[in-house]
């Protein structure tokens, strides 16, 4: 399995720290390759979106590109 090193803001780093605790996956690494393929998936499914067709569906009110919703 190819080994990638990869920077990631503090709080995506701290959400998967509390995903892990809350016992969702059993490690940092399996829940961030679960969540890469999730969301390569989903990239998959939809494709890219028009970063303005994205503010006109949630009015805008959505915080950073890099912030999800667990």
């Amino acid at each position: 399995m190819p080994t990638v090193e990869v920077n990631i803001p503090d709080h995506i780093e701290m959400k998967i720290a509390q995903l892990v605790e809350q016992g969702e996956f059993v490690s940092q690494e399996e829940a961030i390759e679960q969540l890469l393929s999730t969301g390569i998936k989903a990239f998959k499914t939809s494709g890219p979106m028009d970063e303005d067709a994205s503010l006109e569906d949630d009015g805008g009110m959505m915080g950073h590109d890099d912030e999800y919703v667990f």
